[in-house]
């Protein structure tokens, strides 16, 4: 299994504007989705081990979070043509099967997941209301195989903070996770095999 950590744009990045369909083909954009307080952008997949590991986790921070506040969505930016797993009408069925409520949506022209320097699943964007980058690293220690638990603690922690006009911390973990499976066109980016 190939480890890609996230590239940790730079905080205070402006958050960048897109619009996507779901995997039923309704389209959200970052205006519909951005909560009052902050919005969370995770980029994700329906194959990738790191992000099974943790899908769980993922709704639960829709039950916890999704009423305080935080808008959050899901983007698969993933090459469908190589990894039909990840097709759009399979994300449904992953959301569905973990509870997952928020919207997560196709990034088919991989164009979104380039203006977010997102580099592998899961990667994890925390924007505060005024949509600057306050968090982006993992979602904890937890990996697959390493049996530390998945508990969401250093996510969880960046946003509690944010709720409540706290500081986050700036010594900040890259998340790690499989890279996204760019398209063969598209130049500058490695292609894994998981």
């Amino acid at each position: 299994m190939v480890r890609t950590p996230s590239t940790m744009v730079p905080l205070g990045t402006t958050m960048p504007d897109f619009s996507l369909p779901n995997g039923s083909g309704i389209t959200h954009d970052a205006h519909s989705i951005r909560g009052t307080s902050g919005t969370l952008v995770v980029f994700m997949c329906n194959h990738c081990p790191f992000v099974v590991h943790i899908a769980d986790e993922l709704a639960a921070l829709g039950r916890d979070y999704g009423s305080r506040g935080i808008g959050i969505v899901g983007i698969n930016s993933n090459d469908v043509e190589t990894y039909p797993d990840d097709a759009p009408e399979k994300m449904v069925s992953f959301a569905k099967s973990y509870g997952i409520t928020w919207p997560y949506l196709y990034d088919a022209s991989q164009d979104v997941a380039r203006s977010f320097d997102a580099a592998c699943t899961p990667d994890f964007f925390l924007y505060d209301a005024h949509e600057q980058l306050v968090y982006r690293g993992q979602l904890d220690d937890s990996r697959p195989g390493n049996d530390t638990p998945v508990n969401g603690s250093d996510l969880r922690a960046a946003i509690d903070a944010l709720l409540s006009d706290g500081a986050i911390s700036q010594s900040q973990e890259p998340s790690i996770g499989c890279n996204i499976k760019w398209k063969s066109s598209t130049t500058n980016r490695s292609r894994g095999d998981d």
